[in-house]
């Protein structure tokens, strides 16, 4: 076979099959992109961080001081894109047959706010990327708070928003221990010992994402609460919040992001893409 058509076989030949390939960079990129906050967090428990804060753009940063950085900071950016297109393609096409009732609409547009919640990181990705450098325009989750608080009765819609998040990280404890996550990845091609492996490190991932995210939430209530919209925080602030319970417990989150972040690669390489 020749050099062209090899190319070629690997590029993917049907609309379903190139929305198929966008998800599974972005189930890696995103697998990246944690793996490298926990590692972070740890480096930050040992003492070795130099200050690194443990937050998403940070890992970003970290990528760009590799060699290539800009390259894989691109390839990072692309995989996001095609997570982004993904969770729409979920929310339009009902690839998960949730239906059009009330439940399956709710449903359907989570899956459209998770994208969203990576197009912020996807376009810093892609600025660093391309000139080396991200507008600095502060803490972009205050500054949106700030807004909402100016409006009637903006402090109840951050306090709804929190709690909210709290509920979507209390969800990713019970898949967690429900094992339904399981469903995502195809782990059926895998020896029976990794398939307890890549259970385990799902389980201990998918809690201490849900950990992070409850903290976020709680930011997102007292800032409603307070009408103070320096109380919201990051991915960065929760490991601080951690930090301040010892460097145990963030040492024990941090290894569960790292744990994520390797599921997450897992499922990149065995997915379970249903509806398309």
């Amino acid at each position: 076979m020749s050099a062209a058509s090899t190319l070629l076989s690997a590029v993917p030949n049907s609309p379903s099959s190139g929305i198929k390939t966008m998800a599974r960079l972005g189930f890696a990129a995103i697998g990246v992109v944690y793996l490298l906050m926990g590692v972070l967090a740890l480096l930050a428990v040992t003492g070795l961080g130099d200050g690194a804060r443990a937050d998403k753009k940070e890992a970003m940063k970290h990528l760009q001081d590799l060699p290539a950085g800009n390259v894989l900071l691109g390839l990072i950016a692309f995989g996001l894109l095609g997570y982004i297109i993904w969770r729409f393609t979920q929310a339009i096409r009902d690839t998960e047959s949730k239906g059009h009732d009330a439940k399956g609409i709710i449903r359907r547009l989570s899956y459209a706010g998770s994208g969203l919640f990576y197009s912020g990181l996807a376009l810093y990705a892609g600025r660093l990327a391309l000139y080396s450098r991200a507008d600095k325009g502060g803490n972009t989750s205050q500054s949106l708070t700030a807004k909402v608080l100016g409006w009637p009765g903006g402090d109840w819609l951050i306090i709804v928003v929190g709690l909210v998040v709290i509920g979507i990280a209390i969800y990713q404890v019970y898949r967690a221990y429900s094992g339904k996550f399981q469903k995502d990845v195809n782990a059926s091609r895998l020896p029976a010992s990794q398939q307890n492996i890549v259970y385990r490190t799902g389980q201990v991932g998918f809690t201490a994402r849900g950990v992070v995210m409850g903290i976020i939430g709680y930011f997102l209530v007292q800032a409603g609460q307070q009408s103070r919209a320096g109380a919201v925080g990051d991915t960065g602030e929760a490991f601080d919040f951690l930090a301040a319970m010892g460097p145990a417990v963030l040492g024990t989150v941090a290894a569960g992001l790292v744990a994520y972040g390797i599921h997450m690669l897992v499922q990149a390489k065995y997915p379970v893409l249903r509806g398309i």
